[in-house]
Order: C-alpha cells, then structure tokens, then sequence
C-alpha cells in the first residue's frame, strides 16, 4: 500500500474538503476516495468533495501496515 496526497480545487466553499492524505494501493484508487467517507468509495453526490477525474494526486510514499484508509483530512469548517 502507498500514502497518497489527494486534493482539489475545484470546490473551495465553507462545508468542502480540499485535501487529504490517504492509504491505497494505486494512484487510480487514491483518486476514488472521498475523505468524508473514509473507506467508502466516493458518492457522486457528495457536496464536499469533487468527482475522481477533478482529484489531484500526489505520491508519498509507501504505508506501513495496520493504517486507516484516510489519515488525515483538511476539512473547511462554515
């Protein structure tokens, strides 16, 4: 597994992520998780984060086992 950095800019308002750091095994995963949801994979109509084609990725590193799917998120509270 490997660490990912996703993040976007597409959504910015108050109530939105714009990035987190997540755990997957390919980019092509990592572009899929919706940082609200953790484990689950993204809901289209989710109104905090964005569609998979508009995540940037960004790779870390590689994981070490026994981590949760997403590590930290960046959430802007309204």
């Amino acid at each position: 597994m490997n660490i990912y950095l996703i993040y976007q800019d597409e959504n910015t308002g108050l109530n939105t992520y714009d990035s987190a750091v997540v755990i997957a095994e390919s980019e092509e995963e990592a572009r899929k998780i919706d940082p609200g949801e953790g484990i689950q994979p993204w809901a289209f109509d989710s109104p905090e984060w964005v569609s998979p084609e508009n995540v940037k990725v960004k790779f870390l590193g590689v994981a070490a086992e026994g981590l949760p799917v997403v590590v930290c998120a960046s959430y802007n509270a309204g």
